[in-house]
């Protein structure tokens, strides 16, 4: 993977990523069924690649503002300790991360809507990433986009992006 020198010195440092959900994991469409679930879908590769950061000491955490039993799943299946759903304040939330072992600085974002911009102008934060279908402010506001939209296996950039930067990519 080439990466641009001024994105590899920011990746570098990465210790910790945070992911939003609807729209990063998911592709943001939400399906009720007819008795009231909701269901999403998420992507087996980011679920690999998640993994992976997790083997190379990279902390993953997940914070979103709605509420969903999946996404418990879908952390628990994974191994993501770190989790905040329902979060009102998205930088509140990384501060309950944080308080419950999450690293407290050098830190990838990764969102797709305007209820992420906090963290990214977050001075924990040192990488803002946003999907090519974010919305426009938050794409102007970004280092980095993905060339997979939301739900299409942005982890799997990330994780390469920032392994490779710290000379730990193993493939």
């Amino acid at each position: 993977m080439v990466i641009d020198p001024g994105l590899a010195t920011l990746a570098s440092s990465i210790q910790g990523v945070i992911f939003d959900v609807d729209g990063v994991l998911t592709n943001g469409q939400l399906t009720y069924s007819d008795d009231g679930h909701e269901l999403k879908h998420f992507n087996v590769q980011d679920g690999a690649s998640i993994k992976l950061l997790i083997e190379h000491n990279i902390a993953v955490g997940i914070i979103t503002g709605r509420r969903s039993s999946m996404v418990a799943r879908r952390a628990r299946e994974l191994g993501i300790q770190f989790v905040q759903q329902a979060a009102d304040s998205k930088l509140n939330a990384l501060d309950n991360l944080i308080d419950d072992g999450f690293p407290p600085d050098h830190l990838c974002a990764i969102g797709d809507d305007l209820q992420d911009l906090p963290l990214f102008d977050s001075p924990k934060v040192a990488l803002a990433v946003t999907v090519p279908n974010g919305h426009p402010v938050v794409l102007e506001r970004a280092h980095f986009i993905t060339t997979r939209r939301g739900g299409d296996g942005v982890a799997v950039e990330i994780a390469q992006l920032i392994l490779c930067a710290q000379n730990r990519w193993p493939y």
